[in-house]
């Protein structure tokens, strides 16, 4: 019995010698399955994703399109409405609109619901879209014979766009007639800001955006005013995007007295703020402003209603209280990335309050809101303007 017992020991340690053994060997193999090469470092899901698809994909691969696509996935995965993906084809045309200045036809559009054309919502003057009869109100329908429809609104701006001097054809409805026009592609130098004489002295100093050159044009605007006699300004950042916050400072800088004027705080928790020195321009004044006021509009408001020296007048801006920075990738293409915070003089962020509530408030229509956006509306028409001239009046 114990020469028995002796042998069960034995076949036992050599079963269990050999399931280690076995193990081992598949650990081994397992191993060697997933990592053939030693040198070689595990992919990112992304490349080992793209290597599938190039190497198994039975169809027609667009790689430019392919990355386009999942780089603007990631940036959409961030849930933040201000953060963007450039693609490369587009990027110069991101470039001239910083710099407020580009070749085209001249005409801001909208895609119509139907996709089936754009909308031309705005015609820039002096342009090729404004010597061929182009209307706010038109619908672009065909580009070069083709429909809108057909092309896509990314293809259908690259067809419009083109050299300097050189003529696209578009096809426009309005209303019931379809007309066939050429248009001549121009460099646009769009007019930054302007100024306007309104009765009783007041002047009406217009900013599209905070981009180039809009210092150099608020302050020649404000000026001639002044030598033409203005007594006091309404300044309108309705339907501005915003701009550059060095372009925002140096506006403010010349209207306000000494003290801080902006602030903002990075993703290194870095904290800066900008400052006004004791030269400023004291008279009544008040600001336009609606719900596409965004980022250096709102905040140009905020700062003149916080240090008490103009009256905001119209509707709750947008609220925008981040900034951005374009980092420029290997292909050509970028990325507009949020990397920090603004908050007003005092320290308010405008993305907390949900935009900036005017102490004024008048809403407007549809259609009214429509030729505000167009620059169709005779300011002495136009509800926000006459609102503000009372207020000023009052003063």
């Amino acid at each position: 019995m114990e020469e028995q017992d002796k042998i069960i020991k034995r076949l036992k340690f050599f079963n269990k010698i050999l399931s280690y053994v076995l193990v081992a060997a598949v650990a081994s193999a397992v191993t060697w399955f997933f990592y053939p090469d030693p040198e070689v470092q595990p992919q990112s899901k992304l490349s080992q994703l793209q290597q599938i698809i190039e190497t198994r994909f039975i169809g027609e691969i667009d790689p430019v399109l392919m990355q386009d696509v999942a780089a603007q996935g990631m940036v959409a995965s961030l849930g933040d409405p201000w953060s963007y993906y450039i693609s490369a084809a587009d990027y110069n045309a991101y470039e001239e609109q910083s710099m407020n200045a580009y070749v085209g036809i001249g005409v801001t559009v909208i895609l119509r619901e139907d996709n089936k054309g754009f909308d031309v919502t705005k015609v820039e003057p002096d342009s090729g879209a404004e010597a061929a009869g182009l209307q706010p109100g038109d619908i672009i329908s065909l580009v070069e014979g083709q429909p809108v429809a057909e092309l896509g609104m990314d293809e259908a701006k690259n067809q419009i766009r083109g050299e300097e001097h050189t003529f696209v054809t578009l096809t426009i409805l309005r209303g019931e007639a379809s007309m066939e026009v050429e248009v001549e592609r121009k460099t646009i130098r769009m007019i930054v800001a302007r100024g306007q004489m309104l009765e009783g002295n007041i002047g009406l100093v217009t900013i599209e955006n905070f981009d180039t050159r809009c210092y150099d044009e608020t302050i020649a605007a404000i000026e001639q005013l002044l030598a033409d006699g203005a007594q006091s300004l309404i300044f309108d950042v309705r339907n501005n995007p915003g701009g550059y916050k060095s372009e925002l400072v140096k506006v403010l800088d010349y209207l306000l007295p000494e003290g801080d004027l902006f602030r903002s705080l990075d993703y290194q928790g870095k904290e800066s703020v900008d400052t006004s020195d004791d030269k400023c321009l004291e008279m009544p004044m008040a600001v336009l402003m609606n719900g596409e006021s965004y980022s250096a509009a709102e905040f140009f408001a905020a700062a003149l209603e916080e240090y008490d020296w103009a009256i905001t007048v119209g509707e709750q801006t947008c609220g925008k209280g981040y900034f951005q920075r374009t980092y420029r990738l290997n292909d050509g293409s970028a990325v507009g990335l949020s990397v920090g915070k603004y908050f007003t003089p005092k320290g308010v962020s405008l993305a907390d309050e949900g935009g900036l509530t005017p102490k004024i408030p008048v809403e407007v229509d549809e259609a009214t809101a429509a030729a505000i956006y167009a620059d169709s509306l005779d300011p002495m028409k136009d509800p926000q303007v006459l609102a503000a001239m009372e207020a000023l009046t009052k003063q």
